[in-house]
């Protein structure tokens, strides 16, 4: 295993971005193949999500697995052995925690949330446009029947 001087980690640290992330930018473009309109980094709701389509009510967040603890018990006892680990626990469970309160939020607001991993959207985007187009047509479909 390499290890990075202090230098080279806090470089690295510094480039991750907030937005417009490279899995963000996947699952846009097939959005837009398939003709959806959509708005990015929508401030005006809880958790500034990734992705909003307001005509259906949908927020879509792409999480990456390290920053927001996918297999959470797994990362975390490989956390456990690491250099900083009582930060990087505490960030995660954060982030986590975080998390919860905006899905709770959302919810509340009658938005549906769909969260997606990172390794999910470079896999497949359009498995993830599946996710969301179902999603649309409940929303249609609860509209019918209210």
């Amino acid at each position: 295993m390499d290890v990075l001087t202090r230098e080279q980690r806090h470089r690295n640290m510094c480039n991750i971005k907030g937005k417009d992330t490279k899995i963000e930018i996947l699952l846009r473009s097939a959005l837009r193949e398939k003709g959806f309109r959509y708005r990015k980094n929508y401030g005006k709701l809880p958790g500034k999500p990734d992705i909003v389509l307001t005509k259906y009510k949908i927020a879509v967040f792409c999480d990456s697995e390290f920053f927001h603890g996918k297999d959470w018990e797994q990362l975390e006892e490989k956390l456990r052995k690491s250099d900083h680990a009582e930060f990087w626990i505490n960030k995660i469970s954060k982030n986590r925690l975080r998390d919860d309160e905006v899905n709770k939020k959302l919810n509340y607001l009658g938005w549906k949330v769909i969260r997606f991993w990172g390794n999910e959207i470079k896999k497949n985007p359009y498995d993830c446009i599946q996710v969301i187009e179902e999603a649309i047509y409940d929303s249609l479909f609860a509209e019918e029947y209210e």
